[in-house]
């Protein structure tokens, strides 16, 4: 399998997630600027949404969006734990988890990133990031991970998304429990190996 992704991006969660699980993905680095991949090939012949990540299967299908594919490879080895079975309160949980960090904390991050967006648009949209953070902060306060006290694929999306809190600006001193989350998981060999990988590329 392939993974086409580009440093800094989403694309880390998927990859942290096959590091878990001991896959050897083949990582592909997409420049986002160009929408090209090595060889000045265009990426929209892989994902025609133009982001990453992507995945492509041995059999040349391709899965896009991170929630799905992070699901998709737990799934392929339930045996490892990242995402509870099937039926399962704790799977909705996990599930809950990834869609509020995809609609309610990654979002908000798109003014900061924007070029075009003003100091007022940037400053409401830290503003909301704050106010979304804090069921983040009261849930870590109580717990070493959001769902079962077990580290899943939706800690893996939401370590992600927090990485970028220093470099667009985001004070995290108000919320000391997410501050030592991301502290644990950054030693986490799964997380080390993707963001060394992704780096080296």
């Amino acid at each position: 399998m392939k993974l086409y992704f580009s440093p800094g991006a989403c694309s880390l969660a998927p990859h942290i997630v096959a590091c878990e699980l001991g896959l050897n993905l083949d990582i592909v680095k997409v420049d986002l600027g160009t929408k090209t991949i090595s060889g000045n090939m265009d990426f929209n012949k892989i994902n025609p949404k133009g982001y990453v990540p992507a995945l492509e299967l041995d059999d040349g299908r391709i899965l896009t969006e991170g929630p799905a594919i992070v699901q998709y490879l737990a799934d392929l080895y339930p045996e490892k734990g990242l995402m509870p079975e099937y039926g399962t309160f704790e799977r909705a949980k996990v599930q809950e988890w990834l869609t509020y960090t995809g609609t309610e904390l990654y979002k908000n991050f798109g003014p900061l990133y924007n070029k075009a967006a003003t100091d007022a648009e940037k400053q409401a949209a830290k503003e909301k990031l704050r106010i979304r953070l804090s069921p983040v902060e009261e849930t870590l306060a109580k717990a070493r991970y959001l769902v079962s006290e077990r580290f899943s694929v939706a800690d893996a999306y939401l370590y992600t998304i927090l990485s970028w809190c220093d470099y667009v600006g985001i004070d995290l001193k108000p919320f000391p429990a997410i501050q030592r989350y991301i502290d644990n998981l950054s030693k986490r060999d799964s997380i080390i190996s993707a963001t060394q990988a992704e780096q080296s590329a």
